[in-house]
């Protein structure tokens, strides 16, 4: 039997060689302009439930990669996305490094397309944090505070010029790690299987993981979950510090309330979550894909 994966330096339509879970595979990435390597196609096979596609598209390989027909200008894009995406990674390293003397921070993660390497010239940098139970507010203000102070860029709503700027979107109180339900899907999962920590306190990235194992249900190899853990249950700290850091927790959150109140659309805003994402790119990616 022929090797169905030899580089190349020409086109090969390779159409009765691919699965239709490894085509579903190079049509969903299409979307991201993101041609697939082989090693691609094992980590991002997709689990039994596909969503609706056209099973008709053509794929080609060329130079180790696979994407759709004529659209072998995708692999000059992904070679050069991520040369961009190497020298983004390093603001991102510095910021995580930053945020690391924050006690109250357990994990920065780059998420969207930076995570896979895949940014753009002018895209920003989306960092997911995770902090401390009780403290997000107060720690999401410690971490403005210090960003600012090492003159490190963040992106505000009104910028319109992002381009290498931190975009601190994704806030989770380590109490509240499980994704929900609604928002379960093979856009979501993928994000959440894509994700790059730099900073994981206390193996809070492998927490977060295993209270979401319901992403393998779309894309079983993009992650190694591991067995969870019993957990000793924590004890409830009323010493003096414990008690001023929880009314600082409450004036914190009532302030950035208030702040940004007025211009809340879809954001998801409470005590132990902040997600900023006015744009529910979710059921953008679906609707691109039953069009494609």
């Amino acid at each position: 039997m022929p090797n169905l994966y030899t580089i190349s330096t020409k086109n090969d339509s390779i159409d009765e060689d691919v699965s239709e879970p490894e085509k579903f595979s190079i049509v969903y990435h299409d979307i991201f302009d993101y041609p697939l390597s082989f090693p691609d196609l094992i980590k991002w096979k997709p689990g039994k439930q596909l969503p609706t596609f056209n099973y008709q598209l053509s794929i080609t390989t060329k130079n180790g990669y696979y994407f759709l027909e004529g659209k072998e200008g995708l692999i000059y894009k992904r070679i050069l996305r991520e040369r961009i995406s190497k020298k983004k990674l390093e603001i991102a390293k510095k910021a995580s490094r930053i945020l690391s003397f924050i006690p109250f921070i357990k994990m920065v993660a780059v998420t969207g397309s930076l995570s896979m390497g895949n940014s753009t010239d002018e895209s920003d940098i989306d960092l997911l944090v995770v902090t401390k139970k009780g403290l997000l507010w107060t720690t999401r203000a410690f971490a403005y505070l210090f960003i600012c102070l090492f003159g490190i860029k963040f992106r505000r709503p009104s910028d319109k010029n992002q381009k290498d700027k931190l975009c601190l979107n994704m806030w989770m109180d380590e109490c509240d790690l499980v994704w929900k339900k609604n928002d379960r899907n093979v856009y979501s999962a993928h994000e959440i299987g894509q994700i790059l920590p730099l900073l994981n306190k206390n193996a809070v990235y492998e927490k977060f993981l295993q209270k979401n194992r319901w992403i393998l249900e779309f894309w079983p190899n993009s992650v190694r979950i591991l067995g969870s853990k019993n957990r000793a249950k924590s004890q409830k700290d009323s010493s003096p510090l414990s008690l001023f850091l929880i009314s600082l927790e409450r004036f914190a959150c009532w302030f950035q309330y208030q702040h940004m109140k007025s211009k809340i659309t879809r954001e998801t805003v409470t005590k132990t979550r902040a997600f900023f994402h006015p744009q529910d790119w979710g059921r953008v990616v679906l609707d691109r894909l039953a069009q494609v």
